[in-house]
């Protein structure tokens, strides 16, 4: 998309790319809590860049991307200038004020449309006139309904619309730590996590298949994108494992299956994390400490599926010339990034503040090798790439706050608790399983982040309703909201895999959702087990955690399936 810009347009870019990471890393420092200037300046610039570099094809629709970049300024432009004197006179908003949020509401949809497709546009569109509707609908989802002006103000300048808690995680915390995973790769970081775990297991039985576990954790905890993951990690470890002997359906899969947990990983987490913490007020660091186990879990039911897949073909991958040991004595300082920003955000520090430490150390490290050294021109490119990337977040904020605001303002948030806990008859068993269905629908076309946002803001509060701590029900969701990337019949990343792999989509698939299983097993362990999210005595977490890591090495043995060749031999023996 990039290359396609002339050379003014990408002078243009670099210069706000720069700019905002300047900005928000200035913003971290002095203040950590984003004020309406954060919020609007980051939607500004989303909006502006995302009309700029997904451009229309003919020169009148190119004419139009300017004048929809204008009216973003003005409508941005406008709730920032009058935030105190709009909130002041809430419910008496002006003329003018109802035509800027239709405007801003409505850029908001088409912004969605040109990065993410035409499925937000008609989930926006539907939440609207459900909005507008609402008098017409079943009793059970009715509401009293209202104009499409006075509904469209509601949206727009509340706090729970378009700028509401997705803008403000996105402002505060999601951009620096989009950045900086961007200037983690042109440090030269990912080499490492690519030839440290080749080094150390890559000659074991199922070794390329295990290199893809551990690159996949070391790299998707930085990532935030499951099919980013894939396709960046893939493109080395699928045809490494294809060589060793792993089928082509299997090897597409195992990648996939591994990349989503990088979603569970500290000290990132993708994105998810940053809006839990957000939503139950808790501190980041404290997300994180619950997500670290159940994210080892995850890749260790992986790596054991894998171990045992490969015992069955009999698959050995090869010796790394250099060994593991001599890679993590040479190369040991690119954990440092990531060992920086996980001290600083445990000792309390802003997780804003911890990502400007985690770039400048990245900055630092890339002068470690005459070859990675970032300099001006490597300062800009990693810049440029983040604003990319932060792009891709970035154009749902629109459509969020409309399913959000729509949602608040219906009163369907409390509904659907009320009608998940009348379906389920008080069984949590069953109030999952409602979840998980919801979250698979939902993430056909709709962002993972994006649909644990929405999912949660509905379903929390069912789960609390049947005991469950706020945190685990949130981690229930979190966990749940990945199941479109490797459970058919979407799965994106399992398809990515196939597509890497030249193999069978659907065989890869399902594959995927065999090796993925645990993603399914975290989230009833969430439930149940207290202790899993680091609720109760040390005694209990102990106990809980060693039976846990039993039972997800049985629980991968048995599912497996070696044991039926051992049992097919003993019977034939």
């Amino acid at each position: 998309m990039y290359e396609k810009l002339n050379k003014l347009e990408k002078v243009f870019f670099d210069i706000s790319a720069v700019s905002l990471l300047v900005f928000y890393s200035y913003a971290a420092v002095i203040s950590p809590a984003a004020t309406q200037y954060h919020r609007g300046i980051y939607v500004i610039a989303t909006y502006v860049l995302v009309f700029l570099i997904y451009r229309s094809k003919t020169k009148f629709m190119r004419a139009v991307d300017y004048v929809l970049i204008l009216l973003s300024i003005i409508t941005v432009g406008y709730w920032m200038l009058n935030f105190e004197a709009i909130n002041y006179r809430t419910g008496l908003e002006t003329e003018l004020d109802q035509a800027i949020a239709m405007v801003g509401v409505l850029i908001g949809i088409e912004l969605a449309r040109r990065v993410v497709g035409s499925v937000f546009v008609v989930i926006g569109v539907l939440m609207l006139m459900y909005g507008v509707y609402g008098d017409y609908m079943p009793d059970l989802i009715s509401h009293a309904g209202d104009t499409f002006p006075a509904l469209c103000t509601s949206i727009f300048y509340k706090s729970d619309g378009v700028f509401g808690i997705m803008a403000n995680v996105l402002a505060t915390y999601i951009l620096l730590f989009v950045f900086f995973g961007a200037f983690l790769h042109k440090c030269g970081a990912q080499k490492f996590f690519i030839d440290f775990p080749l080094a150390a297991v890559g000659h074991k039985v199922g070794g390329p298949g295990k290199v893809a576990v551990v690159a996949s954790g070391l790299f998707g905890s930085i990532s935030g994108s499951a099919i980013a993951n894939t396709v960046s990690t893939g493109a080395f470890t699928i045809p490494m494992m294809k060589k060793a002997g792993f089928k082509p359906h299997v090897a597409g899969a195992i990648e996939p299956a591994a990349s989503i947990g990088g979603m569970f990983m500290p000290p990132i987490m993708g994105a998810g994390g940053f809006i839990m913490a957000e939503l139950t007020g808790e501190p980041y660091s404290t997300i994180m400490l619950v997500a670290l186990f159940p994210a080892i879990m995850y890749f260790f039911s992986v790596f054991m599926m894998v171990h045992y897949e490969a015992k069955k073909d009999n698959v050995v991958g090869e010796r790394h010339p250099v060994s593991a040991k001599e890679i993590l004595k040479k190369e040991w300082f690119y954990v440092a990034p990531l060992v920086v920003i996980t001290i600083f955000m445990l000792y309390g520090f802003s997780p804003g503040y911890s990502a400007i430490l985690g770039i400048v150390s990245c900055i630092v490290v890339s002068w470690f090798r005459k070859e990675t050294r970032i300099g001006p021109l490597e300062f800009v490119e990693a810049a440029r790439e983040g604003a990319v990337s932060s792009l891709k977040i970035g154009a749902t904020v629109g459509v969020i706050g409309i399913i959000i605001g729509v949602l608040t303002f219906s009163g369907l948030v409390l509904t659907f608790a009320d009608i998940v806990i009348e379906l389920a008859d008080g069984s949590l068993i069953l109030t999952i399983l409602l979840i998980a269905l919801a979250s698979l629908v939902l993430g056909m076309g709709v962002p993972v982040t994006a649909a644990y946002l929405i999912t949660a803001v509905v379903a929390v509060p069912a789960l609390i309703h049947l005991g469950v701590n706020p945190i685990a029900a949130h981690m229930i969701v979190y966990w749940l909201s990945q199941d479109s990337n490797i459970t058919p019949p979407v799965c994106i990343a399992a398809f990515a895999g196939a597509t890497i792999a030249k193999a069978n989509m659907w065989r890869t698939a399902f594959s995927a959702f065999k090796f993925a299983k645990f993603l399914y097993l975290g989230p009833f362990l969430f439930g149940f087990v207290p202790a899993f999210s680091l609720d109760g005595s040390t005694t209990d977490i102990v106990v809980a955690f060693v039976l846990i890591l039993f039972g997800t090495w049985a629980y991968s043995w048995l599912l497996s399936g070696i044991w039926l060749k051992w049992f097919r031999r003993s019977k034939t023996a």
